[in-house]
């Protein structure tokens, strides 16, 4: 028996004691826990547009509703709030038409008035720095209300994504709407919004920094009006499973419900103890694939890695298939593109790869050597490289929310180190990484997801790299855009083509050639290299509860921390 299951054996009778302190009014058959793999720094603040507050304890699953869903398996906007979002003949007029009878959990309509007062926030508040408040700020020009169910958005430029793109929670989530009648004179930038409502089935009943609980408010005006039914679960709790082991114990005791991500061989070890957990596919890789595949992103503002040639000499050492095999235990794929490799992005990826601007899985060392040595380094007797009396060092942050990523860093650092770069992780806790590392530009490589956005066009993730979007270190990257901070002939060329990429439809025959135009700017200086494409091996107990999505049940994908898990919820049913 391994040691995993072992410790997993070990494990049962001291966290059967678990549930009572959950909770102790709502049966443990009645609740649904869902993982959450961070701390909470603040549970008394909910104002999602400000740095380091979080909604994916249960605020943005449960409580908030999104105007419409994108569909992962069926490429449709789905409506929710919404039901139509309809551009004019140029794209840059839309018009969104709201759903009769939504209501705020204390009982006040939600209507045009509460649209266009959050967008106005938004639009005025240079404060407010979510990736979502900053990304409608460049978009919109004005908002009005036609009647109380009825928007008209003018846009700064025509674009024909701008509702999935800004409301159709396309990646993690969307823009929120909130209530007007409670934030009306609050000050957006400081106001905590506690305690929270939303126009979602659950409300808000307690919170602290390692758990959130929603209960089930049998009011909801989704089941009043038949739109849809009430939801089964009368309990919803996010528990901080404080790491990979804690959650895989958790999951074989039945004390969890839907865990985050874990490696394979954590899986196996929590099936042995608990048949009755499952994942997005019943066999290898069992993993479901996220769009928001891995890289390593460097600070172009930082020597050595301000040079090209010195990042592409990294290219050359990476050795994507050893990561795959190591790191994510054959769960994903090398990453062929800077795009996730799902079905709709194959026309793209396919033209940059037959153009030669392909990432090769494996690894060519001397060549990436031969790189850094005619950059004047040689290498000294401890086998790393140095000029001018300096190593050549390569410092990797990466976010310790997740083995997955520390893993996968620890095999690129020993790549790097064979080759003669002194190279090191440097593990930051979740805020750090997304608070300051990342947007302010601290830090000299990192592994990250930040092309992330694509899902059937290339746009969204190649407009993530354009010149408008520079700032210099110390000041935040907007909407987590470009903090490589790429800044070059090149990123201006390869911006002047992308920018008028975003004019054109999805489905536009020019789309193709722009994109290999464009992404040949790029393929020559490489502010980032994709590695992998993400791997989401996610656990889902059917103790209680059964109806999660899988490959076969594809209501939708199964990243339960995305805004869309409301399809997820509404999918549940209880086990007899």
């Amino acid at each position: 028996m391994t040691f995993t299951r072992r410790a997993l054996l070990a494990s049962t009778i001291v966290l059967a004691g678990l549930a009572p302190a959950l909770a102790q009014d709502v049966a443990r058959e009645d609740t649904v826990i869902f993982d959450l793999d961070r701390t909470i720094k603040d549970p008394e603040n909910f104002n999602w547009f400000t740095p380091g507050t979080k909604r994916l304890h249960g605020a943005h699953q449960a409580m908030w509703e999104p105007l419409f869903i994108l569909n992962y398996e069926s490429g449709q906007l789905e409506p929710w709030l919404g039901t139509e979002f309809a551009p004019n003949d140029t794209h840059d007029e839309w018009t969104l038409s709201i759903r009769e009878g939504v209501k705020w959990s204390d009982g006040e309509a939600f209507n045009a008035d509460d649209v266009v007062f959050t967008v106005n926030l938004a639009l005025g508040n240079e404060d407010l720095s979510s990736r979502e408040a900053a990304t409608v700020r460049a978009q919109v020009a004005s908002v009005e209300k036609i009647d109380d169910l009825t928007v008209k958005f003018t846009l700064t430029a025509a674009n024909p994504r701008f509702a999935v793109e800004n409301f159709g929670n396309r990646i993690f989530g969307s823009f929120l709407i909130m209530p007007e009648h409670v934030w009306a004179g609050q000050d957006p930038a400081t106001f905590a919004f506690y305690p929270p409502i939303g126009t979602g089935p659950y409300k808000y009943r307690s919170g602290s920094t390692n758990r959130m609980i929603w209960d089930r408010d049998d009011n909801y005006w989704g089941a009043a009006t038949g739109f849809v039914d009430l939801p089964e679960p009368l309990r919803l709790i996010w528990l901080e499973s404080g790491g990979e082991e804690s959650r895989a114990q958790l999951l074989a005791a039945n004390q969890m419900d839907a865990g985050q991500t874990v490696n394979l061989g954590t899986f196996e070890a929590i099936r042995f103890q608990n048949p009755n957990v499952i994942a997005w596919k019943d066999g290898m890789p069992f993993a479901w694939s996220d769009p928001c595949a891995r890289q390593l992103e460097f600070n172009t503002t930082v020597a050595p890695w301000d040079d090209p040639k010195m990042r592409q000499a990294v290219n050359h050492i990476i050795n994507r298939t050893q990561i795959v095999n190591v790191a994510y235990e054959g769960t994903t794929e090398a990453s062929r593109s800077i795009f996730v490799q799902y079905g709709g992005m194959e026309p793209f990826i396919s033209a940059v790869v037959d153009a030669g601007f392909g990432f090769s899985p494996r690894a060519d060392v001397d060549a990436g050597q031969a790189l850094i040595e005619a950059a004047g380094y040689v290498k000294g007797s401890d086998g790393i490289y140095e000029k001018d009396g300096q190593d050549l060092t390569a410092l990797i942050t990466v976010n310790t929310a997740s083995t997955e990523l520390t893993r996968a860093v620890d095999v690129i650092v020993e790549q790097l180190n064979r080759a003669g770069i002194a190279a090191k992780p440097v593990p930051v806790e979740n805020g750090v990484f997304w608070g300051t590392a990342l947007p302010l530009g601290e830090y000299d490589l990192a592994y990250t997801w930040l092309s992330c956005g694509s899902v059937n066009e290339p746009w969204a993730t190649m407009s993530r790299y354009t010149a408008k979007d520079v700032v210099p270190v110390g000041e935040r990257s907007p909407g987590f855009n470009n903090t490589a901070r790429w800044n070059t002939e090149a990123t201006a060329a390869y911006s002047t083509i992308v920018d008028q990429m975003g004019g054109l439809s999805v489905g536009d025959p020019a789309v193709v050639p722009m994109v290999v135009e464009a992404y040949e700017h790029y393929f020559a200086e490489l502010p980032f290299l994709p590695i992998v494409q993400a791997s989401k091996l996610l656990p889902f107990n059917t103790t209680y509860w059964t109806g999660w999505p899988t490959q076969e049940n594809n209501y939708n994908h199964p990243a339960h921390w995305w805004g869309h898990t409301h399809q997820i919820i509404h999918n549940l049913e209880k086990v007899d």
